[in-house]
């Protein structure tokens, strides 16, 4: 049951983002359009007391509910920044907005925003940590408990990787490719005119 939830869960946060962005920009009813995007935690709201009750209602932890505190986790800290995301390229293409600025790709900057993304990964982790010691306490069982703390590793195991990504580009920032031999560099205001420049 609990894996079901979390595939509902995953599936009306999309449709809820689509019909948020779809309401506020393309039928141009911004209210209606943020009500939308201000129902999606109440999924996480949910999935988290459907646990809680299979849980209470003698439920073997198990990998579905380890599971769903990750998914929990993980919309806490990378729900906000994916719906501003998606919401700037819909202001874009539906409102008649100018495009959302692209993330930088290369020298620190980009070094910053990975940084930046990997905190929500950390946030996702904290946050599958705490609810998975809260399963653990409710339990009260260390025999059938195991699977929960297993999940709490999982947790970190990936924040680890994903920091060790996010730290690469800061030790080793990637640099912006050279001009070809053929690239013009423009010319500025006020500035000598290229010698060959007929025009």
């Amino acid at each position: 049951m609990i894996v079901t939830l979390i595939v509902v869960c995953e599936v009306g946060f999309w449709v809820l983002l689509a019909a948020g962005l779809a309401a506020r920009y393309a039928l141009r009813m911004p209210r209606l359009g943020m009500g939308l995007l201000l129902c999606e935690p109440l999924l996480e709201v949910v999935l988290l007391i459907a646990t809680a009750v299979d849980l209470r209602n003698g439920a073997e932890p198990g990998w579905g509910h380890g599971l769903a505190a990750l998914y929990i986790g993980y919309t806490v800290g990378h729900g906000h920044r994916t719906v501003v995301w998606l919401d700037g390229h819909a202001a874009h293409r539906l409102g008649g907005a100018p495009p959302p600025p692209k993330p930088p790709r290369y020298g620190m900057a980009r070094a910053r925003h990975e940084a930046k993304v990997w905190s929500g990964t950390l946030v996702g982790a904290a946050v599958a940590t705490a609810l998975l010691q809260l399963a653990i306490w409710y339990v009260d069982d260390a025999s059938r408990s195991g699977s929960l703390e297993g999940w709490m590793y999982q947790a970190w195991k990936a924040a680890g990787i994903h920091g060790v990504i996010a730290l690469s580009y800061a030790i080793r920032p990637r640099k912006a490719p050279a001009p070809e031999a053929g690239d013009r560099v423009p010319v500025r205001a006020g500035s000598r005119r290229d010698p060959d420049d007929s025009a």
